[in-house]
This record gives structure tokens, C-alpha cells and sequence, in this order.
């Protein structure tokens, strides 16, 4: 049915269906889910995602490993004095929360990866915190961005073994990013453009997990992850020209992602995950499971 975004646009064109209805459609031909029914699942989704959004913002959660926690408390604790306002500072809290989540092993939603999944919530969350959106409209936003999500993971790719963490958080981001456009009601040119930006704002990202878990420095691109998909929806919306559209920053984001050395692939052997530091890190965890299968 589709497999570009200037695909997506004839669609939307054509029939005047928005983006989320347009993927509900696909499912109801290509695997026989009821429309209904997709939606109903995708409820559940925004469930998870709530919980794992919120649960680490008043309470510490630390990692099985104990090298990262308890970050999402303090940035939420920090909001109002934030330089960068209570709304990014939130947004940031949030992102930082799903990750801890996932580092704590506990229930998340892999949005489009575990690696990620800590910026789709607090978009959609922060935008309801801000503007009011019932959970339905969330949906409908979420299914928007995961039709970009959709579009990366035909074209190029939404793994950081393949693309580094331009596919993962980078993706998350331009989903989000188009999220927020669906929410104040613009138009899919606007939302591409805006997932376009947060691709651009991204390229290139290694992916490089000290100890080669999804725990550091996966939280912070988590927040930063975030605020890239806010400042890339607020750009779109102005009005600020994307002279490379959608599609072609896609494929520009493969090209990259296919030039990357191994070591910036998540293989854990380059970038932040071979610093002095990182590198002790990594020698003691070894020791403490060795001790600990004794």
C-alpha cells in the first residue's frame, strides 16, 4: 500500500484519510486485524507506555548493573528551575524514566527499540500534560508515528547493530516529532517535515553502550532524543522549509548508517564504550558475575 512518504501523501491526498487511518486500513488488508480491534491493542500500548513514563519520576529506579538510576527524579525535581523551561525539563524526566524502566528490566514499549523506547512516551505524554489530549487522541498520534517509524525501517533502518543510534534514537525521535504535528492538527507535508529535521539534527549518531548494555549513555540520547523531536515539530510548524524531504533524508540516514565502522554499531568496542572508564566499568562487571556464578 505504501512504502515512502510521498507514497503516504497520494494516499492522504486521494481519500482525505489522516495518517493513522491509512495504517489501520494496511492492517485491516494485509493481516486481517479489524480496525477496531488494532486500536483497542494500541489503547493497551499507551498503557505500558504511561506507566513506564511515570513510574520513575517521584521514586528511584536503579539499574540491575547499578551504574545508572535515579536520573529522572532529579531531572523532574529540577524542571522549574530548568533553563530550558518545566516543559522540556518534563519531557527530559519522562524520557529518562521509560529508560530506567528498561535498565531495571521492567515492562516498556520498544518504540521502535528498547534503546528508544523512552521518547515516544514523553512526547505524547507531555503533550497531554500540556495541551489536554484525551488518551484516543494519543492513539491516533502514536499510530501516526509509527507509520514513520514504518517508512525508517523499510528504507534504511531502525537498529543500532545496523545503523548506530541514528536508527534507534533518531527514529524515535522523527516519530515523535511527527506526533506532535498530528496533535496540533497539521497537515502530513508538515509532519514529514518535521521528521525529516530530527533525522537531520541526528545523523550520524554512533551507537556505543558502555558494557554493552542499553543503559549509558542510552538514557541521555533518551532526553535528548526527546527535546530533538519538540524543537524539530516546533521548526516544521513555523513554517522553516525542509529543503531535503522525508524520503531522501531516509535514505541519506541508510548511507550513513551502511559507512559506519563496526565498532560504532552497538559492538561496544568504540566510541564512549571504549574510554579508560568505560573499559574499568567493564572489567569489574566481569569479575562481579564471575563471582557471582560461584
Amino acid at each position: 500500500m505504501y512504502n515512502k512518504a510521498s507514497e503516504i501523501y497520494e494516499i492522504y491526498k486521494t481519500t482525505g484519510k489522516d495518517i493513522w487511518e491509512i495504517a489501520l486500513m494496511k492492517d485491516e488488508e494485509n493481516i486481517g486485524i479489524a480496525k477496531d480491534d488494532m486500536f483497542n491493542k494500541m489503547r493497551e500500548t499507551l498503557a505500558v507506555m504511561k506507566d513506564s513514563a511515570y513510574k520513575g519520576l517521584d521514586k528511584a529506579i536503579i539499574s540491575l548493573s547499578g551504574f545508572t538510576g535515579g536520573n529522572a527524579v532529579k531531572m523532574n525535581a529540577f524542571k522549574d528551575d530548568s533553563v530550558g523551561g518545566p516543559i522540556i525539563a518534563r519531557a527530559m524526566a519522562m524520557a529518562l524514566s521509560v529508560s530506567e524502566v528498561n535498565a531495571a528490566m521492567g515492562r516498556i514499549v520498544a518504540a521502535p527499540t528498547a534503546g528508544a523506547s523512552g521518547i515516544i512516551p514523553a512526547v505524547l505524554f507531555t503533550m497531554q500534560e500540556k495541551y489536554d489530549y484525551s488518551d484516543d487522541e494519543l492513539v491516533k498520534a502514536m499510530i501516526t508515528a509509527g507509520v514513520i517509524g514504518e517508512i525508517i525501517a523499510q528504507n534504511a533502518s531502525i537498529s543500532g547493530a545496523e545503523g548506530g543510534c541514528q536508527a534507534e534514537c533518531g527514529s524515535a525521535a522523527a516519530m515523535g516529532a511527527a506526533a506532535i504535528c498530528y496533535l496540533r492538527g497539521y497537515e502530513p507535508d508538515i509532519m514529514f517535515a518535521a521528521s525529516a529535521f530530527a533525522i537531520k539534527n541526528i545523523l550520524g549518531l554512533v551507537c556505543d553502550p558502555v558494557c554493552g548494555l542499553v543503559e549509558y549513555p542510552c538514557n541521555l540520547r533518551n532526553a535528548s532524543g526527546v527535546v530533538n523531536a519538540i524543537i524539530s515539530a516546533d521548526l516544521a510548524m513555523s513554517g522553516v522549509a525542509c529543503l531535503i524531504p522525508l524520503d531522501e533524508t531516509i535514505d541519506s540516514m541508510r548511507q550513513v548508517g551502511a559507512s559506519m565502522p563496526e565498532a560504532l554499531r552497538e559492538t561496544a568496542l568504540g566510541g564512549i564504550a571504549d574510554t579508560p572508564t568505560a573499559r574499568k566499568l567493564e572489567e569489574l562487571r566481569q569479575a562481579q558475575l564471575q563471582i557471582n556464578k560461584k
